[in-house]
């Protein structure tokens, strides 16, 4: 994943000519910094992304990069007609899975960031799909959301296997705002 890009990759990106891109940067539309010694100029990542989505341009293959993904795993129709309608589809994407192999499955094909784990499923299965997940060295970073149900006490798991637990019933637009930040931040350190 390419974090600095030059003008002439920005160009390809954008599909204009990377005296296009030269100018933007002059005139402090797109930021970023020139090599010392030289003109060349250098565009990170996060303001080519802000740049693109602030003018309306595709992001074409910063696309998946600049998108947070989330995989909701047991999630009840509530919860994740919630989080949908909450979750702008136009910064996260959000995917389903019903059981701990699905999960893994989407998991692969995903690499999301953030794995929300309904314990509807059963403690011993939502804690088992935590495990497996930080097991691997692929998902070490992502973000892991427990939605603990009313009567399963917090007491008898690793709680340190999740970036954050909520009790059911809880704010919706809490959580929402949680993952945003959470995805945000692990983003930003990417």
């Amino acid at each position: 994943m390419r974090t600095i890009f030059t003008t002439g990759q920005v160009a390809k990106i954008c599909k204009v000519a990377p005296r296009t891109v030269s100018k933007w940067f002059d005139s402090g539309r797109l930021r970023g910094y020139r090599i010392p010694g030289s003109q060349d100029r250098r565009i990170p990542r996060e303001h080519l992304i802000r740049f693109l989505k602030e003018h309306g341009m595709p992001l074409g293959e910063l696309e998946s990069e600049a998108m947070g993904k989330i995989l909701l795993v047991g999630a009840d129709g509530l919860v994740r007609s919630n989080l949908e309608e909450l979750m702008n589809n136009d910064d996260f994407r959000i995917e389903i899975a019903a059981s701990g192999f699905e999960a893994g499955i989407q998991a692969e094909s995903l690499h999301p960031d953030c794995v929300v784990i309904d314990f509807v499923m059963g403690r011993q299965e939502s804690v088992m799909i935590a495990q497996n997940l930080k097991k691997n060295a692929e998902y070490t970073d992502t973000v892991l959301v427990g939605l603990l149900s009313d009567e399963d006490n917090a007491s008898g798991f690793d709680r340190t296997l999740f970036s954050e637990t909520f009790r059911k019933p809880f704010d919706a637009a809490l959580l929402a705002e949680r993952i945003r930040t959470l995805v945000g931040r692990k983003k930003q350190l990417a």
